[in-house]
């Protein structure tokens, strides 16, 4: 397909920036929000986004945590904190 080589280029380099900028010596990993409450975890994504203009979300990382019959599944919200 034309455009497919420059396309995957562009995903693999983009890929390598966002390694080298998210790297285990360039910052920490902060907990905004954790529950286990599906629908506040919706409700509360969508008033930071609505509220809070300050927060760069392409360094933010959101984790679901797939529970079982033992341990129900946490949502978890987090920003990455460059040292």
């Amino acid at each position: 397909m034309p455009g497919q080589r420059r396309r995957k280029r562009q995903q693999r380099d983009e890929a390598e920036r966002a390694a080298a900028r998210f790297a285990p010596g360039m910052g920490r990993w902060e907990v905004l929000f954790e529950t286990q409450d599906g629908s506040e975890w919706r409700d509360h994504i969508r008033r930071l986004r609505a509220s809070d203009t300050q927060i760069d979300w392409s360094a933010v990382r959101v984790d679901t945590f797939c529970g079982r019959t033992v341990q129900p599944t946490t949502f978890r919200l987090s920003l990455f904190v460059p040292n």
